[in-house]
């Protein structure tokens, strides 16, 4: 017990880690930012193909944000600031190019499966979304 304790509190201090209110936010920023990557690799194994959803972009800012501001208001040095100023940009533009996707998104009327914009057919059950009313010729 005494070797656990030694070694998660040498000199009272968690982890060897003197702690306070930033580093604990430095630390927070990131694990949110972290966590992101566990969210895709989630969506990815759901669907079977290379998904990003929107909370991979969510954590991204919110994760970035939280190190700038640590790395700006605590650390004060300057290629930490520099590494995380501008990483919001990317993020907010895909969030944009999220949300218009999903407002075009079509929904089946007969079987309600959500089918890329401007497909002319239903991908699961073949029916017309556009006024069509006969399901396209198989490809060869």
């Amino acid at each position: 017990m005494e070797f656990l304790q030694q070694w998660l509190l040498p000199n009272g201090k968690f982890l060897g880690i003197e702690w306070h209110a930033w580093k604990v936010i430095g630390w927070v920023g990131n694990v949110i930012f972290s966590c992101r990557f566990l969210v895709q690799w989630w969506a990815t194994e759901k669907s079977k193909q290379v998904v990003v959803p929107a909370l991979f972009w969510w954590l991204s800012i919110i994760g970035s944000l939280t190190l700038l501001s640590y790395a700006a208001f605590y650390q004060r040095d300057s290629v930490f600031i520099f590494a995380y100023a501008f990483t919001w940009i990317p993020y907010i533009r895909n969030l944009m190019i999220h949300h218009r996707h999903n407002k075009a998104i079509q929904v089946c009327a007969h079987c309600a499966t959500k089918c890329p914009p401007k497909s002319n057919f239903c991908l699961n059950c073949g029916v017309g979304l556009n006024g069509e009313t006969a399901k396209p010729a198989a490809r060869a």
